[in-house]
């Protein structure tokens, strides 16, 4: 009888994130967005009494990013940008590949990410009684979304 060669998942928590034009990626934390597509309820008069069900438009959920807070205000002033000027704004929107590596560090599995811009800025609250990293979370939206491989 031949031998079944063993394939295990892959742990998620080796993994790298690039954003154009910025060299912060030591994140601590990041979501993979959800991806959904409308669902239409269609019905005609002559058809029976239940309802077709068509694709709409397709909405990808946001991706939560989190690193411990640094000197480096890169991923802040992307935010700070947004704020000041809009999404629209010239550099406002940057595309992001989150990159999920196996346990010789190589790449296996890939999202690209396109149009995104930060929706929200949050840090951890200061606690004198507490030795735990500052942490700094970025909410992120998007417009489309490919898995690479």
């Amino acid at each position: 009888m031949a031998a079944i060669q063993r394939i295990d998942p892959y742990r998620n928590f080796k993994f790298r994130i690039e954003i154009d034009g910025i060299q912060t990626v030591a994140f601590s934390e990041a979501s993979i967005p959800s991806s959904t597509t409308e669902v239409v309820k269609y019905r005609e008069g002559t058809d029976p009494n239940f309802s077709r069900k068509l694709g709409g438009l397709v909405d990808y959920g946001s991706v939560s990013l989190r690193k411990g807070l640094t000197d480096s205000l890169e991923l802040y002033n992307w935010r700070k940008l947004v704020e000041d000027k809009g999404p629209g704004a010239i550099g406002a929107r940057k595309n992001i590949s989150l990159i999920l590596l196996n346990e010789e560090g190589e790449d296996s599995a890939r999202w690209d990410l396109f149009n995104a811009w930060p929706s929200k800025y949050e840090a951890s609250g200061f606690n004198a009684s507490s030795n735990d990293v500052m942490i700094e979370t970025f909410e992120v939206v998007i417009e489309n979304m490919t898995r690479v491989k």
